[in-house]
């Protein structure tokens, strides 16, 4: 047993729970981003509600929330802990050190994007999931739905708030443009064969998913859905 969590608290066993939250959070926003998505039906959110109740209602969905839950907080923790065993590898650092030469700045930043994202994520929870699962949605649609379309028409009001958005979706695009290809290469699930097709998709995915998330808040801000 004490193998097993050696083998867990070794720094290649660090990578691989990385790599295997990370793939999973990326599942996730497949899911959360074509639900959030649906608001482009443009149906006064009627369409988007139904997926709403359906995340809020369905029992699968909800344990894979808890299992979300632990998967962030792992991921965050080794995150962190990761940051800190590099430091220590290297308290002093190397008096030239062209990091432009090794690596994309995104790159060395993930401990910065990580931070933004970790504060967007509580901003956004405190805004639509605590409201949706805990304290409840005063107003209905006309399908007799919590009208959480509703409620994201009314905070999407603020400009700051829609500000903070824009920019959490540009970190998560440069931290997903790092974090896809690397959880990959972390499980061992690359080759050179199959390594240009899994950059090229990674490259997309960070893209449309981020625009997307992005073109949300927005929309709804200048009005161009009802």
């Amino acid at each position: 047993m004490s193998g097993f969590g050696n083998a867990f608290s070794s720094s290649i066993g660090k990578k691989f729970i990385m790599g295997i939250t990370g793939l999973f959070l990326i599942l996730f926003l497949i899911v959360h981003c074509g639900i959030n998505a649906l608001i482009f039906i443009n149906d006064g959110g009627l369409t988007f509600n139904v997926g709403a109740h359906f995340m809020a209602t369905n029992w699968i969905i909800r344990a894979g929330e808890i299992v979300l839950f632990i998967g962030l907080l792992v991921h965050i923790f080794q995150a962190l802990r990761l940051t800190l065993q590099n430091q220590k590898a290297r308290p002093v650092k190397y008096a030239v050190n062209d990091g432009k030469a090794n690596s994309k700045w995104y790159s060395r930043s993930m401990g910065l994007l990580g931070t933004l994202l970790l504060i967007f994520l509580v901003v956004h929870l405190k805004d639509f999931w605590v409201v949706s699962r805990f304290t409840g949605i005063p107003t209905v649609d006309a399908n007799g739905h919590e009208d959480l379309y509703a409620v994201m028409k009314e905070k999407f009001q603020d400009p700051v708030r829609l500000a903070v958005y824009i920019l959490a979706m540009f970190s998560l695009c440069y931290h997903l443009l790092h974090g896809f290809a690397s959880a990959f290469q972390t499980m061992g699930w690359n080759h050179s064969k199959y390594n240009g097709m899994i950059k090229s998709v990674g490259v997309w995915y960070s893209i449309i998913i981020s625009i997307l998330f992005a073109a949300m808040p927005i929309a709804v801000y200048f009005g161009l859905i009802q």
